[in-house]
């Protein structure tokens, strides 16, 4: 742990083993709770009661299912109204039925309906803050419509609530009645005033009384229609639905506070601690299997259907498809880790004895033993696939495409799995149809997978465990059981398939985590600048050329025609801008640098990305943070004349007064001037109490300065100012780099050089001179901005004691340039900050060069 960080580090790593922890501890109680409300149910009893759903039930919980994701894109048009954003009712509908079905199914990590939000509404014409601001106010409507049906169903049922959590009845009442009373309360303070103070500066629009209390109907109706989808389900006339929405919406609420995806086990326990009394158990927990299937599995699959055709079309559709196109390869990653434990839990319970008796008619029994063995390997290696296909690997496609079609086969000796059948079908069809989303040409074994990841693995691996001993529960242990093969040896075959998952799994994860890395930066090598450079000169962004300064690492593409630039400090790897060359190698570079990170412990930030390459780090489900605007001056009709240039122009006149002129070189001419160049830096430096900086910004450096261009000013045949400034072979785009001066230069001498090299530079036939970027300025000034704006107007305001945020910004506007957003892309929580440390570290030389000059 670097000694610069230690609270941050012990924070880190203790977040890390309370998450991991957590996720155990919260796996145990589930499965424990689970054997304790099953001990009365039998494997056998529970597949009939699911075969005794009528017809006519599940075609209306289907229907029940349909009405709910229709109310819920209520929140989305109340959201988008809120923020002030047009979007067309289908793109609303379309967008609203994707995120939920991936959210309400997955719901970790990148996995979640935020990023389909951002990246469907950006496409439609939305500000990616607008898109920001409706999401939260689309977590925080949904928040509060759950609480209050939650508070009315502990109201209705606080008695029978008591009973199953052993509390006071009267306590859970008054908890009920303090939720209702601060919902209220909000409605009442939305009417009375359409702002709240938070500050000096800052205020807090609240919505309109009439829209808060439609998100609460919305609620009501989203909620009654998806527990009809569950009551449909449970046997006609036993039980009220007035009552079962009571505790419906009390097993909801706990699922989403657990943060369970899809609130798996936590939802099906409240259940049947709630109704194992009015309801046989067998049919509540079969009506709960279905459930899952119907609200949760089947909107999952039409979704990845719709980006499936979508895909097929994407080259003549509208911009809105084309982005929900692009989502399927995160789809296909939850659908192949859904179809991962299907075949595991398939591996841990019984065939049928119909299936059985077939099998011993028409296959040999090493088949049969066979089949259900490798279909259960092929299970654990789908939880694994998955991870590549949501990083768009070539590798994991063919993967999971071969995989998907040895499972559909041996699905028939396994026991005529027809269901396993149609779901590996429909996988394979969509993984044919999205094939051009995988471009990533990357080894599967060279992906790197985290602890955590493997901490969901093996809590996976737990749930299977437990199916096995619950679909076998009448069957004694004994040594025998490994060595019987026979067709209706079921048992047998699934401990021997669970035993090969978990010694499958272990082995791959020892495997993992046992491969050497050194988890340090590389400095390039002669050879590596060589072709950094060569890269470099092809492209127009001047700024790549810092690549140069050897002190970034550098991650070439698998083609060699593309690099990223990164630096490390504590746990923070930092590319510094986009990546270097052709546009359609950006995101390859980007996952693998990712997944670099990843392997040594650090978290992947990227610094200074240009507003149109969000959309490739937000597949990433990285989040995207305002860090400044960069100043650019356009060149064909740059001039001194006008109000707007007249400082530069008067000190540009200054300057001619006192006899100062102007020369320029590039490349290797430059040589000639350097030792004269490193007087005037020196003694700068000293004027100025300052050292050189790095990463970000350019240093005196012999060989990187002969990489670009210098301009001077003289005075009596004295070099009294330099300015260097970056460009390449394209001559498009220019950057201002390294500007230092004697202490007795002539006043107005910067003014003067700056204004000669505009000149220069437009002569040459260059379009822009890029001024770098003014941190913390245009941030947004609306009620509703993220509290990172918030801290970025504040520190802009300020923060003038740490930096010149103000002086520079109004430094760079007497250019009257054009400026353009610069973002910060990293991990959440508590990541961007401590990567703003770091780089701040890197720029500076480490901790003590922030707090110094």
């Amino acid at each position: 742990m670097p000694p610069e960080l230690p609270l941050a580090g012990h924070w880190s790593r203790w977040r890390i083993a309370l998450t991991i922890g957590g996720a155990v501890l919260l796996t145990a109680l589930i499965l424990y709770a689970l054997q304790r409300l099953t001990q009365q149910i039998r494997y056998a009893d529970l597949l009939a009661a699911i075969r005794a759903t009528s017809c006519a039930g599940i075609a209306l919980s289907i229907l029940a299912t349909a009405a709910s994701f229709i109310a819920l894109s209520g929140y989305d048009f109340s959201s988008l109204r809120y923020v002030g954003a047009r979007v067309k009712p289908r793109v609303v509908m379309l967008t609203s039925f994707i995120a939920y079905a991936l959210g309400n199914t997955v719901g970790l990590g990148v996995l979640t309906g935020g990023a389909v939000r951002m990246r469907m509404y950006t496409a439609a014409g939305v500000e990616a803050p607008q898109v920001g601001r409706a999401i939260a106010f689309n977590a925080l409507a949904f928040g509060v419509g759950i609480s209050t049906l939650g508070a009315l169903g502990l109201l209705w049922g606080a008695r029978q609530v008591a009973d199953v959590a052993h509390l006071a009845p009267n306590l859970l009442r008054t908890i009920a009645v303090l939720l209702l009373m601060g919902v209220a309360a909000f409605i009442t303070l939305c009417a009375a005033r359409p702002e709240i103070p938070l500050g000096p500066k800052l205020t807090l629009r609240l919505p309109a009384a009439r829209l808060a209390l439609q998100q609460l109907g919305i609620s009501v109706v989203e909620l009654v229609f998806s527990a009809a989808a569950l009551w449909f389900l449970l046997p006609h006339g036993s039980v009220s639905f007035a009552g079962f929405v009571a505790f419906y919406a009390i097993a909801i609420a706990l699922g989403i506070i657990s943060h369970v995806p899809g609130g798996l086990g936590v939802f099906e326990a409240t259940m049947l601690l709630a109704f194992s009394g009015r309801l046989p158990v067998d049919q509540l927990a079969g009506a709960l299997v279905l459930y899952r299937g119907v609200y949760y599995l089947l909107p999952l699959l039409v979704a990845v259907a719709m980006l499936a055709v979508f895909e097929l079309r994407s080259g003549v559709a509208a911009p809105v498809t084309r982005a929900a196109a692009r989502l399927s390869p995160v789809f296909l990653a939850a659908f192949a880790m859904i179809v991962g434990v299907m075949l595991l839990v398939s591996g841990a319970t019984p065939a049928t004895d119909e299936a059985a008796e077939l099998l011993a008619l028409k296959v040999p029994l090493p088949i049969v033993e066979a089949s259900h063995f490798i279909g259960s390997m092929a299970g654990i290696a789908f939880l694994f696939i998955a991870r590549g296909l949501l990083h768009r690997l070539d590798a994991a496609w063919w993967a999971a495409l071969g995989l998907t079609v040895l499972s559909f086969w041996l699905a028939l000796p396994k026991g005529f799995a027809i269901g396993e059948m149609v779901l590996l079908a429909f996988l394979c069809l969509t993984l044919i149809a999205s094939r051009k989303e995988f471009y990533r040409r990357a080894s599967l074994l060279s992906q790197s997978f985290s602890l955590a990841w493997f901490v969901a693995v093996g809590c996976i691996i737990a749930v299977v465990f437990w199916v096995l001993f619950f679909a076998y529960r009448d069957v004694d242990y004994g040594n025998e059981l490994w060595w019987q093969f026979a067709f209706n040896a079921n048992a047998p075959r699934s401990l021997r398939a669970i035993t090969g998952i978990a010694a499958l799994a272990l082995v791959y994860a020892s495997w993992q985590l046992m491969r050497p890395g050194s988890g340090e930066m590389t400095p390039p090598s002669d050879e590596e600048l060589a072709r950094a450079q060569a890269i470099v000169r092809k492209q127009p962004r001047a700024e790549a050329t810092l690549a140069l300064t050897g002190d970034k690492g550098l991650l070439f593409s698998a083609s060699g025609n593309a690099f990223l630039m990164y630096g490390k400090h504590g746990r923070s790897w930092v590319s510094l801008f986009d990546p270097v060359g052709p546009v359609k190698e950006w995101p390859e570079l980007i996952w693998r640098f990712m997944e670099m990170a990843s392997a040594h412990g650090g978290r992947a930030v990227f610094y200074q990305v240009l507003p149109a390459s969000l959309p490739i780090y937000l597949d990433t489900g990285l989040h995207a943070l305002k860090l400044g605007e960069y100043a650019s001056v356009p060149l064909p009709d740059f001039t001194l004349k006008g109000s707007a240039r007249a400082n530069l122009r008067h000190g540009a006149s200054r300057g001619e007064r006192e006899g100062l002129t102007f020369e320029w070189r590039e490349g290797a001419a430059v040589a000639e001037w350097l030792p004269e160049l490193r007087e005037v830096s020196d003694g700068w430096m000293a004027e100025h109490e300052a050292r050189e900086k790095s990463f970000s910004l350019g240093r005196f450096d012999e060989r990187y300065l002969q990489c670009g261009a210098i301009g001077v000013a003289r005075a009596q045949d004295r070099i009294v100012a330099f300015v260097s400034v970056l460009v390449t072979e394209q001559r498009i785009d220019a950057v201002v780099d390294l500007m230092r001066y004697r202490p007795d230069a002539p006043k107005g001498a910067m003014d003067f050089l700056f204004a000669k090299t505009l000149l220069q530079l437009q002569s040459l036939g260059y379009q822009s001179f890029g001024l770098g970027m003014a941190p913390m300025s245009g941030m947004i000034e609306h009620p509703l901005a993220s509290r990172w704006h918030r801290f970025g107007r504040l520190l802009f305001a300020h923060g003038g004691q740490f930096y010149n945020f103000q002086g520079l910004r109004a430094f760079k506007e007497k250019f009257a340039p054009t400026w353009e957003p610069r973002y910060l892309v990293a991990p959440g929580g508590l990541g961007p900050l401590l990567a703003m440390t770091d780089i701040a570290a890197l720029i500076g030389g480490g901790l003590k060069g922030v707090i110094s000059k």
